[in-house]
């Protein structure tokens, strides 16, 4: 087992166990080490990453919550009015600019889509928080206690090193001195001395350890920076300096090696980032507006050298590639110019430049404004060079296309023949499929579960019906089979206008030739269907919209290959689960909605390994490459929606596997069969029994058959629980599961937990009432379990269960007061999230009539279905029950 993190819905930093992948970079020793400070907490946790892990070897998620740590604890040694006292005052977090910029870099984990700025800057606060209570608990003052935790972290006597311009010597232009901070001023402000006195103020040998501690920084900088080394040796580090341009250019160069010994550096204010503006390769992208500026667009491509984004002139150009390069006077400033790698990026981008002038392709435009390059590995050495001496632009054309991408927020008229109400999100979200679909771009609506993404869909299609050539061809819609009816029913509701059919055997045989001529908006199919019928992967589509889409994830498959072979003009994946936590799950995706943008899955594979050998914030990139399509909004943003519904219920359809149908058509002739002999409370005996039998059946084929192999391939109800929950345990939103019968709640967890990757929680009559307790706290733990399995009985009442998100009620109790009572252990006071609740129902069986008769007669359910819930059943006579409980079989199989 290996360890690795995630992030909660609640934005916790979270330990958890990876399955069976094991991890290079961690020793058993040093895994369980982190686990345990993560046992701790988090801040705990970080906190062990950035003093005991300093130097260690990390994979992706612990690395980059090193990093974080390793951000505050700079901020933390670098805070002037730091004293020895242990009341330290809280450090103020980064600006919201750079949190994102952090966000960005974040690797794949389990729960990205929850990482905000808002998030890291908990995390920096908790992490605050945690070392100033360590600290005061320390009693030994904060430069103690870091020089404790890890000596890299000292701040006794912090050495500085200082560049400067010397205007009074033209051909020694530049300053250096080294200095260190002997104290505190009353003010608070640091003191900045003379390196040399420190030889005198720790002249005696008492004090020579302190000397040795003041200047072990720089001997560590001298073990990677040549520099330093030579200022040691010489005994020039304890003298003011003056510099020429090529020794101040030298010293910038090493500026990294020497923060990283610990030394801190100051270099002119009006040097950004430690270093001087630098003369570089301007490419520009997309500056004329094309005829069509899409997916089949071609970008004009332009090359140049710019200065502070300014052009440079043929003769600046050429005075500076014949100067030395280093450091170079130009416009009144100075300039860093490397003239080798510079007339190397020159090079590089005119050779572009030239066999690009047709324009280039609008995903390799992307790809190169995003510094995502699929011809190298990340740790080619030449391309790194060329990128550093080169800054590729947007034109004024393509920004404006990009501004619309990357902000979906703005809102379009919805269209006449929708018969809803869409909320201002919802709008931003169609009209964002509108432009991208319009440009020929693919487009992935990553809503949360219960953010209405299929009415979005519907909108859009409605938006198109009154676009579309009469003649043209219809779009494609493809679904699990499951959800057939689910669609069919929210197009009857709020797009009735529609003209739409389903191609799959439960409504009969479909062909193209009868597509043609009948104004068709959208045709229905399944992904079996799709592998199986050779016509839909040859018909053009208007569009071709996936719901579900982690169904091609996995792009080995031949349902995967056969959805990609589809044929349209653009492609939407619709899908609740996060895209960006698994690389090859997202080139798989992309495949489909658009080819060639992540190149090759070799060439994808090669990137991504380069990609783990070039450090710990390699990922930006990409996530700049995929971002502009893919439109993610999640419940927990109050920004996106903060009046949404407490509770939502969705029929979540069933259908029924062979056996069941089976056994469900066997059940019911031996019923009418015994129907004809029975009468008074024999026969009321006979048909309660036989309506358990069914629900059993409906249940798993195992529980009426007392067999105990519940194979999930044997019950429709398994297959669309999987569905449901490999999608909530991608989000990590945590689950109750309601069942009446306490022989289902093993079976059931034993699944969940194969779904889920760990075990959940199970309650019935015989659990203890001490040991309930345990359970319900244990649940409501942000790192708890993720689902919970009650009997209806049982778990319906005296529970608060306020960490779930979800409740599914397995079977039915056809009692809606029941049911609503066991779904308030999680809608109940303390709750904070939206409550989705998911009641199966097997189509075309006697659960989906009684379903319908409750939805019809909600004022009469308790009169209709009291008691045990089947008495009006009972009192039917035989031919209104048999036509009740009879099965139709093409519902049935229609949605397993």
């Amino acid at each position: 087992m290996a360890i690795d993190l995630s992030v909660s819905p609640h934005g916790h930093l979270v330990m958890i166990r990876s399955g069976d992948r094991k991890s290079p970079e961690l020793t058993a020793a040093r895994a369980q080490r982190i686990e345990d400070a993560f046992g701790e907490g988090m801040a705990a946790g970080v906190l062990h990453l950035v003093m005991v892990e300093l130097e260690s070897r990390l994979p992706g998620a612990l690395a980059f919550a090193r990093e974080v740590g390793r951000g505050y604890l700079t901020r933390l040694c670098r805070t002037p009015e730091l004293n020895d006292t242990a009341q330290l005052a809280p450090i103020a977090p980064p600006s919201i600019e750079e949190l994102t910029a952090l966000a960005m870099q974040a690797p794949p984990m389990q729960g990205l889509e929850y990482l905000t700025p808002e998030v890291l800057r908990q995390w920096w606060v908790e992490l605050d928080e945690h070392v100033r209570v360590q600290i005061r608990d320390s009693a030994m003052g904060t430069r103690a206690w870091i020089e404790n935790q890890n000596p890299l972290w000292r701040l006794v006597g912090r050495i500085t090193f200082h560049l400067a311009e010397n205007k009074r010597d033209e051909s020694h232009p530049f300053a250096f001195m080294a200095t260190y901070t002997s104290r505190l001023s009353a003010q608070g402000r640091a003191q900045h001395l003379p390196l040399s006195r420190a030889l005198q103020e720790y002249a005696g040998a008492k004090d020579r350890p302190a000397l040795v501690a003041l200047l072990t920084p720089i001997q560590k900088a001298a073990e990677s920076s040549a520099l330093a080394k030579e200022l040691i040796d010489s005994g020039a580090v304890y003298q003011a300096l003056a510099w020429t341009p090529q020794q101040a250019y030298r010293f910038l160069q090493d500026i990294p090696a020497l923060e990283k010994g610990g030394v801190i550096v100051r270099v002119p204010d009006w040097w950004q980032a430690k270093s001087p503006p630098r003369a570089q390769v301007s490419v520009k992208i997309g500056d004329r507006a094309a005829s069509k500026l899409g997916a089949d667009a071609l970008l004009d491509f332009s090359v140049g050298v710019t200065l502070n984004g300014q052009g440079i002139s043929e003769d600046e150009l050429s005075d500076i590639l014949q100067s030395s390069g280093g450091l170079v006077r130009l416009r009144g400033q100075w300039v860093e110019v490397d003239c080798d790698k510079l007339q190397a990026a020159l090079g590089h981008w005119k050779k572009v430049e030239r066999a690009a002038s047709q324009g280039i392709s609008f995903f390799e435009g992307m790809r190169l404004l995003s510094g995502v390059s699929l011809d190298q590995t990340a740790g080619d050495t030449h391309l790194e060079q060329v990128r550093n001496w080169t800054g590729i632009v947007a034109g004024e054309a393509l920004q404006r296309t990009l501004s619309e991408l990357r902000d979906p927020n703005t809102a379009g008229e919805p269209p006449a023949d929708l018969k809803a109400q869409l909320r201002p999100y919802q709008s931003s979200g169609v009209n964002w499929l509108r432009f991208m679909t319009r440009l020929g771009l693919g487009a992935c609506l990553a809503d949360d579960m219960g953010l209405g993404k299929t009415i979005q869909v519907l909108a859009l299609l409605l938006h198109e019906r009154g676009r579309r050539d009469e003649n043209g061809p219809p779009s494609l819609l493809v679904v699990p089979a499951s959800l057939i009816a689910n669609w069919k029913a929210e197009i009857a509701r709020f797009g009735p206008s529609l003209s739409a059919v389903v191609a799959h055997p439960s409504e009969g045989e479909l062909n193209p030739e009868q597509l043609a001529g009948r104004g068709l908006d959208l045709v229905i199919t399944t992904y079996g269907m799709v592998t199986r019928l050779d016509w839909l992967r040859t018909q053009a589509w208007r569009l071709v919209i996936l719901d579900e889409a982690q169904a091609i994830k996995n792009s080995g498959t031949r349902q995967t290959r056969a959805v990609k072979e589809l044929r349209s003009t653009s492609r939407i994946a619709l899908t609740g689960t996060p895209v960006e936590n698994r690389l090859s799950d997202l080139w798989s995706l992309f495949d489909f909605l658009n080819p060639g943008l992540l190149g090759s899955s070799k060439a994808f594979g090669q990137f991504v390994k380069g990609l783990s050998q070039s450090g710990e914030n390699a990922y930006g990139p990409l996530r700049a490459l995929v971002q502009p399509y893919i439109l993610r909004r999640l419940k927990t943003d109050k920004r996106i929606i903060s009046d949404l519904p407490d509770k939502t219920e969705i029929k979540a359809f069933c259908g029924l596997s062979k056996l069941q149908a089976a056994l469900y058509e066997q059940s019911v002739r031996e019923l009418a069969d015994q129907l004809q002999t029975l009468d008074g409370i024999r026969r009321r005996g006979i048909v309660l029994a036989y309506l358990m039998r069914l629900k059993q059946i409906c249940n798993h084929p195992a529980q009426w058959t007392g067999s105990g192999d519940y194979d999930p391939k044997h019950s429709g109800k398994f297959h669309r629980l999987s569905e449901l929950c490999e999608e909530l345990a991608a989000r990590q939103d945590k689950a109750l599961v309601f069942t009446q019968f306490r022989e289902m709640t093993e079976p059931l967890a034993e699944y969940l937990q194969t779904i889920f990757g760990r075990p959940g929680l199970v309650l019935h009559g015989s659990t203890p009432v001490p040991r309930r307790r345990e359970m319900v706290d244990s649940f409501q733990r942000d790192e708890g379990p993720p689902f919970f399995v009650l009997s209806l009985k049982a778990g319906g009442t005296g529970l608060n269960l306020t960490a779930a998100s979800h409740v599914i009620h397995f079977d039915r109790w056809w009692n809606p007061a029941v049911e609503n009572q066991a779904t308030d252990r999680a809608f109940r006071i303390g709750q904070t999230r939206n409550v989705m609740v998911h009641k199966f129902v097997c189509r075309g069986t006697v659960e989906e009539k009684i379903d319908a008769m409750i939805s019809e007669k909600l004022g009469l359910s308790t009169d209709l279905l009291d008691g045990s819930g089947e008495k009006l059943l009972t009192e039917m006579d035989d031919q209104q029950l048999l036509r009740f409980v009879s099965l139709d079989i093409g519902k049935a199989i229609e949605g397993s």
